[in-house]
């Protein structure tokens, strides 16, 4: 598969390095408003343990192929059909309507791959594990949806398929995000304003909206709210959860995580070891179930936590470029 990738920031570069090791994929140009020797640098501090690439005028050289490298600020500028582009990852984080990512398409892009969760419906948004039974052949703008939002829809859905939730609410603890200021600065809001590396900071979160989507045996049963901590890698998600009209054990919980593990162990993992947020570096499945911090609260109140890593979610953004171009050939498009 031929990949355009747009956004060379942290997921970018994550997307990037898992590309170069699987022979699914190439990526075949990448753009980004930086400067590409400061670009290389950054991810060969990140990823060249796995993946070595020199600049060599205007492409990385990796593995034997050849990446070109665009410096465009907006999709239209971005000539995709010289480059004979399959899909599109657009990792900018900034382009998340169906207005601005439309241009990819005109510009050659066969589909577009949302690395994040959208601002406006596009034409589906798609969690591995979850809702991929939805996915058409005639999606273009696809939304792989966001770290966050497949560990609580996985985490949902394994629990909803056996008990019956009264509600769940959803505290994110996550690490600190791009858009966070190192010093106080005048940011969006009040609480953004504030230095990302000395606050906890409390968020909001469209998570749990967009769970609802994915999953519509939970529409109306879950709330959540997030906190910013000054953590560069690895979130935690306290997950509680009031079950209806029965009395649901820590040994239920805990057995239907295992089952969703056997299952689908490229998205559920489980731990029983005393791990910390630096702990989950590295974990390429959605979630990571913390057993030890399964606790009951009552006959049907149960509290679970949750691990979850954004190498996780770039996995996932793969996985859906592959799930649609399966999809082409099953239908011959």
């Amino acid at each position: 598969m031929r990949v355009g990738l747009m956004g060379f920031g942290r997921i970018g570069r994550q997307v990037f390095s898992l590309a170069c090791r699987d022979p699914r994929f190439d990526v075949v140009a990448i753009s980004d408003i930086g400067d590409p020797g400061i670009l290389r640098h950054l991810f060969h501090r990140e990823h060249g343990q796995h993946v070595h690439c020199e600049l060599e005028g205007n492409y990385l050289v990796h593995n034997g192929a050849k990446t070109r490298m665009l410096s465009a600020a907006l999709p239209e500028e971005i000539p995709w059909d010289l480059f004979d582009v399959d899909l599109v990852v657009d990792a900018t984080n900034r382009f998340r309507d169906l207005t601005s990512l439309t241009p990819h398409l005109d510009n050659g892009a066969s589909r577009v791959v949302l690395a994040t969760f959208p601002e406006t419906d596009l034409d589906r948004m798609i969690v591995l594990g979850v809702n991929e039974a939805d996915a058409k052949s005639e999606d273009r703008l696809v939304s792989a949806g966001s770290a966050t939002t497949s560990a609580m829809a996985l985490a949902l859905k394994a629990i909803t398929d056996s008990f019956e939730i009264e509600h769940a609410t959803v505290t994110s603890i996550h690490a600190y995000t791009s858009d966070q200021t190192l010093q106080d600065t005048a940011g969006p809001d009040y609480r953004r304003s504030r230095s990302g590396a000395e606050n906890i900071i409390p968020n909001l979160t469209h998570a749990p909206y967009w769970t609802q989507r994915v999953l519509p045996k939970v529409a109306g049963k879950v709330s959540g709210y997030a906190l910013n901590v000054p953590v560069r890698t690895g979130s935690l998600m306290d997950l509680n959860i009031a079950f209806s009209n029965q009395d649901i054990s820590t040994g239920d919980v805990i057995g239907v995580f295992e089952k969703a593990a056997q299952a689908k162990p490229n998205l559920y993992g489980l731990t029983r070891d005393p791990i910390v947020s630096s702990d989950v570096r590295g974990l390429t499945q959605s979630l990571l179930v913390d057993l030890r911090g399964i606790m009951k609260a009552g006959s049907q109140f149960i509290k679970v936590l949750i691990w979850h890593e954004i190498l996780g979610h770039a996995c996932r953004i793969l996985d859906v470029a592959k799930l649609y171009e399966d999809l082409d050939k099953a239908t011959g498009k």
